[in-house]
C-alpha cells in the first residue's frame, strides 16, 4: 500500500523509550520509525526483548513510571500529537480509536468481575448504552470471537476459561468499539493452530469491513506472511530492515532477517534405548466440574467432564505430548497428574508411590521433584519479588542448598542453562519480555534439579530463534538430568521436534495417542488430521 500523508491513520518518528534500572539505564527502543496507513496491517517481528511490545505501549501511552520517551520521538494519530495529549485525552483516546489485545490475557483480565462484566465495561465507557444493551453486545462479540456458549461465558469469571478462550475474550474487549487502529501483541500466543487460523481471519474479516488498520507484535513468521502488508524487523530497540512482506521472505538483505526466517524448530527426538522405568503414571483419572446455569431462583446444574476417565504412562528420560484444542482438558490433565487439582477419580502414581490420595503435607516432600513451567509466565510470579528470589525460593521452601551462598551459585546457574544473563538477579518480572519471562520460569524450575517436569505451553510465548534455543535446553537437560517431561502444547512443530510420544485430546477424551512420526504422519482421526493440516499444511 503506497503511503501518502492523506492515508496514513498513525506515524512514529525517531521514537526512543529508555528504562531507569538498578545501577543504570537500558534503552528499549532506539530509534524507531514507522507508518500505518488506513487498512493496512504492518507485523513487527523480532526476537524477546527486541522492543517489538516496547514500541507498541509507547504508541498507547502504557509504559511504566519507569520508563521516558526521548525528546526527539514523535507519534501522531489521525493528525493528534499523542505525546502532548493529557492522561484524561488519552484514556479517551484507548479503546474507542485505538484498542491493544495483549500477550498475557489471564493478567489483562479482572480476577473478580465476570467476563460479561468486563466487556461491557469497555463499551460503556465509550457509548451511552444501558447494562442490558451492553451486555447483549458482549454476547454477539463472544458469538464473533467463536466461544461456545457464549450466554453461560457472560457469568463466569476469567480463571474458569481456558488459556485460548481468555484470549479470545481479550480480542471481544479490544474489538467492542470498532477502533481505528488494533495493535495485537501475539493476540494468538494462547491459541491452538485451528483457532489460530480463526482468530486471524476474523481480525482480517472486521479490518475489511471496517477498514481498520493492524499493528501485529509477533513472533510467528508464518502470520505474518500470511496476513502482513509490511513488515519491520526489530533487534536490539532498532530497526533492522522492513520492506513489503512479500519482498522481505523472497529477498531479505540483513543477516539478523535472514537468521530469523531459518529458524525453525528442526530434528526429532532421541530414540530411547533399553530399558525405562515409569516415572508418573494415571489411570482412569477423572476431574468434573459442576457448571451452573439460570438466576437464584431458577438455577440448573450439569457436570462438565474435563478430564473423562483418563490414563498414560510416562518413562524415565521420555518426553510425552499432549495436544488437542484450547479447552481440550491438557492443562486440566497435567495438573490433575501432579496432584495441582483433585480428580475425583482415578489412581495416580509417581516414582512408584501413590500419590491421589495424599493430603498437601504428605505431598511436600514430592514437591521439588516434580516441577511446573506455566502457560502464563507473569501471573505465575510474585510481582513483588526480583528474580533471585522468584528462583531461590522453592530452595528454602524445601531445604535445598547449603547456605545462601551455595544457593546463589545454583541461581546463577539456572539462569545460564535457561539462556539469561546473571546480572538481571536484582531485577522484577514486569522489566522482562514475555519470552524473558517464560525462560526466567524454566530456570525456575530446573534450579530444584527434579526428576519430572510439567510443561504447559513453555515456548508460546517465544519468538522462533529462542525457541529454538528452549527446545535445544530442553533436550540438553534430558540428556544430562534425564529428566522426563509432560510438554503440553499446541504447536506440532515443537511437538515433533522434542516428543517421543504425543497423545491428541479433545473434550477431555484421548482421541489418538502413539509415536510422534505416526500420529503425526498417518492420523487415524479426522480431528488429528484437520490439527496436523492447520499446523503443517497452512504453514508449507
Amino acid at each position: 500500500m503506497a503511503e501518502t500523508q492523506s492515508n496514513i491513520i498513525l506515524e512514529a518518528r525517531n521514537l526512543a523509550v529508555t528504562f531507569k534500572v538498578e545501577g543504570g539505564e537500558v534503552k528499549a527502543v532506539r530509534d524507531v520509525s514507522f507508518a500505518l496507513c488506513k487498512g493496512e496491517t504492518i507485523a513487527i517481528v523480532g526476537e524477546s526483548g527486541s522492543g517489538k511490545s516496547v514500541t507498541a505501549r509507547a504508541v498507547m501511552r502504557l509504559l511504566s513510571r519507569r520508563a521516558s520517551i526521548g525528546k526527539g520521538s514523535s507519534i501522531t494519530m489521525g493528525g493528534q500529537d499523542v505525546l502532548a495529549l493529557t492522561e484524561h485525552e488519552m484514556r479517551k483516546l484507548r479503546g474507542s480509536r485505538v484498542s491493544m489485545i495483549f500477550q498475557e490475557p489471564m493478567t489483562s483480565l479482572n480476577p473478580l468481575y465476570t467476563v460479561g462484566a468486563q466487556i461491557s465495561e469497555v463499551i460503556r465507557i465509550h457509548n451511552k448504552v444501558s447494562r442490558a444493551e451492553a451486555l447483549a453486545r458482549a454476547k454477539a462479540l463472544l458469538e464473533e470471537v467463536q466461544i461456545p456458549e457464549p450466554e453461560a461465558r457472560l457469568k463466569q469469571y476469567p480463571h474458569q476459561l481456558s488459556g485460548g478462550q481468555r484470549q479470545r475474550v481479550m480480542i471481544a474487549m479490544a474489538l467492542a468499539n470498532r477502533p481505528d487502529i488494533l495493535i495485537a501483541d501475539e493476540p494468538t500466543t494462547a491459541l491452538d493452530v485451528t483457532v489460530q487460523a480463526q482468530i486471524l481471519n476474523l481480525i482480517k474479516d472486521l479490518k475489511a469491513k471496517y477498514g481498520m488498520a493492524v499493528i501485529l507484535i509477533t513472533h510467528d513468521l508464518t502470520v505474518v506472511r500470511q496476513f502482513a502488508d509490511r513488515v519491520y524487523v526489530m533487534q536490539h530497540g532498532e530497526v533492522k530492515e522492513h520492506n513489503a512482506t512479500a519482498t522481505l521472505f523472497a529477498n531479505p538483505q540483513h543477516a539478523y532477517t535472514k537468521r530469523l526466517l531459518a529458524s525453525d524448530p528442526k530434528g526429532v527426538a532421541k530414540p530411547l534405548e533399553g530399558e525405562h522405568p515409569v516415572i508418573l503414571s494415571g489411570d482412569k483419572v477423572r476431574v468434573t466440574y459442576t457448571l451452573r446455569k439460570g438466576g437464584f431462583f431458577n438455577a440448573t446444574y450439569s457436570d462438565l467432564h474435563a478430564v473423562d476417565g483418563l490414563s498414560l504412562a510416562l518413562k524415565r528420560g521420555e518426553t510425552l505430548g499432549l495436544v488437542g484444542e484450547s479447552g481440550s482438558g491438557k492443562t486440566t490433565f497435567g495438573q490433575a497428574l501432579i496432584r495441582l487439582l483433585n480428580p475425583q477419580e482415578g489412581t495416580i502414581t509417581f516414582a512408584g508411590a501413590r500419590i491421589d490420595g495424599l493430603s498437601r503435607q504428605e505431598l511436600r516432600p514430592f514437591r521439588c521433584r516434580m516441577q511446573i513451567v506455566f502457560q502464563d509466565p507473569f501471573s505465575s510470579m510474585n510481582p513483588r519479588m526480583n528474580v533471585r528470589q522468584i528462583i531461590e525460593e522453592g530452595m528454602i521452601v524445601n531445604g535445598l542448598g547449603g547456605g545462601a551462598a551455595e544457593r546463589l551459585q545454583r541461581v546463577q546457574k539456572a539462569l545460564e542453562d535457561s539462556g539469561m544473563p546473571t546480572s538481571i538477579l536484582t531485577r522484577f518480572p514486569h522489566e522482562f519480555s514475555g519470552g524473558q519471562r517464560q525462560r526466567l520460569a524454566i530456570a525456575r524450575a530446573i534450579a530444584l534439579e527434579p526428576e519430572f517436569i510439567l510443561l504447559d505451553e513453555p515456548t508460546s510465548a517465544l519468538d522462533l530463534s529462542v525457541q529454538a534455543q528452549i527446545i535445544e535446553l530442553l533436550r540438553k537437560l534430558q540428556r544430562e538430568r534425564g529428566l522426563s517431561y509432560l510438554f503440553i502444547s499446541h504447536d506440532l512443530k515443537v511437538v515433533r521436534a522434542l516428543c517421543h510420544r504425543v497423545i491428541v485430546m479433545q473434550h477431555g477424551k484421548i482421541v489418538e495417542q502413539g509415536p510422534v512420526a505416526d500420529v503425526l504422519e498417518s492420523p487415524k482421526t479426522d480431528y488429528t488430521r484437520r490439527l496436523v493440516r492447520a499446523a503443517f499444511d497452512i504453514a508449507a
